[in-house]
């Protein structure tokens, strides 16, 4: 879907809709509709575009600054100007719009931003379609847009489920298991993962399967207990562990090493290594490599929707 042009088709519709309306003729304080309509329409286009060319929090700074000084120079100028006249349409939703983008800024930058589960790469746990909150202080009070710790509360641990930016784009949000943290040495052989020489602890459950599409995946699930945390993964006996012609290039390559059987990696400072649970169905750090500290995101912890699976409703996420 090209969202560029959808930005730019919205925006241009919101113009004429906006120039259309200001024509007709105004009933009492509100502004024709088809005004109301258009300046909504500029709003949720330039958003649009921005989030091309940005992050989401970024377009979100630029909104709540350029509504941020309408408000205050309509505070501190305006008002006094047009001594007691009606504010212009734009002076009136600038204001109007602020407070709100002001507080859902905040509230996705420093306690919980929605996340929408895009694959099958974290099933059994978590499936397509699913609606998740992200923790967004777990890992520490980080700066908006710059993603910088300013005040450290926590650290990724062992098991986590954690959304990042994915390393090749960082524009796009991932959502894997933390199997290695800094310093760590992973090693994945014959489908039994070990970390710092410690086999995770792996229980075959029996015969599993999911739909995907019209098609259905047989898999085989397995209980994994990984220090504090456990969990179901799934994985396929009979695939490789890997599709070494996927395999990129990535930075600190060379801490890897792999053969027919397995790979092992020493995880750099300041990074962690990332795996889905649906084992065999998942592009994760055995293909693009680690994950630097500053595109984490958060901790993923609640289920909150699904509208195809309305059970799935309150799952917490383990």
């Amino acid at each position: 879907m090209n969202w560029q042009l959808i930005g730019v088709v919205v925006t241009v519709v919101g113009i004429i809709l906006s120039i259309i309306g200001a024509k007709h003729e105004r009933k009492g304080d509100e502004p024709p509709q088809l005004v109301q309509y258009g300046y909504l329409a500029v709003i949720v286009g330039v958003f649009i575009l921005l989030v091309n060319f940005f992050s989401i929090a970024a377009a979100m700074l630029i909104f709540v600054v350029i509504t941020g000084v309408i408000w205050v120079a309509d505070k501190c100028v305006l008002a006094k100007k047009r001594q007691g006249a009606r504010p212009a349409d734009w002076v009136e939703y600038g204001r109007g719009f602020f407070p709100v983008i002001l507080v859902v800024f905040l509230l996705r930058s420093f306690l919980v931003e929605p996340y929408q589960i895009p694959s099958s790469s974290m099933r059994p746990g978590l499936v397509v379609g699913d609606f998740i909150l992200v923790n967004k202080y777990a890992y520490g009070i980080r700066l908006p847009v710059l993603n910088t710790v300013v005040i450290p509360v926590g650290t990724p641990q062992h098991g986590d489920v954690m959304v990042f930016n994915y390393p090749k784009n960082p524009a796009i949000n991932y959502i894997k298991r933390v199997i290695g943290l800094p310093g760590d040495t992973v090693e994945y052989r014959d489908k039994k993962l070990t970390v710092n020489g410690q086999m995770v602890t792996a229980d075959v459950a029996g015969p599993d399967e999911y739909a995907e599409g019209i098609y259905m995946n047989p898999v085989l699930r397995v209980h994994e207990k990984f220090e504090n945390k456990q969990y179901d993964t799934f994985v396929v006996p009979d695939q490789p562990w890997i599709k070494e012609d996927q395999v990129d290039s990535f930075p600190y390559r060379e801490n890897c090493r792999y053969d027919d059987s397995g790979f092992v990696c020493k995880v750099p400072e300041g990074h962690y290594f990332m795996m889905g649970d649906n084992r065999d169905h998942s592009a994760d750090s055995r293909y693009w490599g680690f994950v630097t500290d500053e595109y984490v995101v958060g901790r993923a912890f609640f289920v909150w929707f699904n509208y195809k699976q309305l059970g799935r409703i309150g799952t917490v996420i383990r």
